[in-house]
């Protein structure tokens, strides 16, 4: 049934049949509906040289690649561009945020969220390196596999199918020609026979024509008829003809049409492989490292504790702190003993040991100014290097030791290690 629903459909594109002339869609959307439909008709795939834009799929296909792996190259320079960003961004709040008045839990959220743009970056990074290598070269070995450049330019394989699809339409264009031929033929002289009619008529309502002028009318009239009548069945012959040919065309036309279909059905699988591996990388959604690192922030967060931290800052800073308190204390004479010139020796040695490792301390710079309260405190003000000597004790205070050698405690968050 279906054979015989497209061959109904060939005969009439074959009564419809006139020479070929590609009509734009834009142009078939203006024009009455009984145009768009003609033209519409020249456009079936039946009609002679239709079939190229079957052909053309092959060239539109490998351009399409090209396409392809431009695209998500560029989508591999927007994640190492985002990933450069997301390293900047940590890189330049890191030192501010490790030397910020923050604390505790508090502070470990604000450092986690750094330390989740680095790992996003290198995720990131990752990102950008499978589009590049693994998804664009994939691409392109899929493309140099499959189709085959000729010399002098175009493809093989559409070369094959042009010439399978010639091949077969080329016997019904000759049939095709020959009936157009045939039917303007016939037309020709209906419009013939039409014009001998209205003189006939027009020479029997008219006393003024003579009789003989009359019956030679009435002659060319016969004659007419006749030769239309003759040219009808020439007309009719050839579109007998055609029609015996048509499924002998589709039958050749579509056996060439699904070996194209098949090529194109490969590329349409390859290139949806292709796209769901590209969409793989890009879905970071369901990475688990991306999971990793957004559930470590948020249970980061969510560990913040307000008791913890105010009892961090009650021992270290407030009233927990430990303190000794005055006590009366009795005066106890120092015991003087006299020490040999061995053991003077000895404890000059140790000084300069002592003095020694002080001088090699950590070199660090001052972040803000600072007022000393008392004097064994140290003063300086921001950008200022010194060493420092001893290392932050329980309640937050450093020993340095400027140059000149001045000592003193300081806050150990007013400066940073250079």
């Amino acid at each position: 049934m279906l054979r015989a629903a497209q061959n109904v459909e060939v005969l009439k594109d074959i009564n419809d049949f006139t020479t070929y002339s590609p009509v734009s869609v834009d142009r078939m959307s203006t024009l009455p509906p009984e145009v768009a439909t003609e033209d519409a008709t020249k456009q079936s795939f039946w009609m002679p040289g239709n079939y190229q834009r079957t052909v053309k799929r092959t060239e539109d296909a490998f351009q399409a690649c090209n396409d392809i792996v431009v695209c998500f190259q560029e989508r591999a320079r927007v994640e190492r561009q985002y990933a450069q960003q997301l390293s900047e961004w940590s890189n330049k709040w890191k030192p501010l945020v490790d030397s910020s008045p923050l604390y505790g839990s508090l502070l470990q959220a604000w450092q986690c969220f750094l330390s989740s743009a680095d790992r996003l970056a290198a995720l990131h990074s990752s990102v950008c390196r499978s589009l590049v290598s693994e998804d664009g070269d994939r691409v392109r070995t899929w493309q140099k596999e499959t189709f085959h450049k000729k010399v002098f330019g175009g493809f093989k394989e559409s070369q094959d199918f042009g010439t399978g699809f010639a091949r077969a339409q080329k016997p019904w264009a000759k049939r095709l020609k020959k009936l157009d031929k045939a039917r303007s033929a016939f037309h020709k002289v209906q419009r013939k026979e039409q014009t001998a009619r209205d003189r006939e008529v027009h020479a029997k309502g008219n006393p003024d024509v003579a009789i003989e002028k009359q019956r030679k009318i009435q002659e060319e009239r016969e004659l007419a008829q006749q030769e239309t009548e003759k040219v009808r069945v020439r007309y009719e012959k050839v579109l007998e003809e055609v029609t015996r040919y048509a499924p002998r065309y589709m039958e050749e036309m579509e056996c060439i049409f699904d070996q194209s279909q098949e090529e194109e059905r490969k590329r349409i699988s390859f290139l949806k492989q292709a796209f769901l591996s590209v969409h793989r990388h890009l879905d970071v959604t369901n990475n688990e490292s991306v999971k990793a690192v957004y559930n470590e922030l948020h249970n980061t967060l969510m560990a913040i504790s307000e008791q913890d931290d105010l009892r961090w800052w009650k021992n270290t800073h407030g009233p927990g702190m430990p303190t000794d308190w005055p006590q009366f204390q009795e005066w106890t004479p120092e015991k003087k003993s006299k020490k040999g010139k061995k053991e003077k020796e000895v404890e000059s040695q140790q000084g300069t040991i002592e003095r020694s490792v002080m001088i090699g301390g950590v070199k660090v710079r001052a972040l803000y100014d600072y007022d000393g309260q008392e004097t064994d405190e140290l003063s300086f003000k921001a950008g200022e290097e010194f060493l420092k000597t001893e290392d932050e004790d329980d309640q937050g205070w450093c020993r340095g030791m400027k140059d000149g050698g001045r000592e003193g405690l300081y806050p150990a968050n007013y400066v940073e290690t250079v």
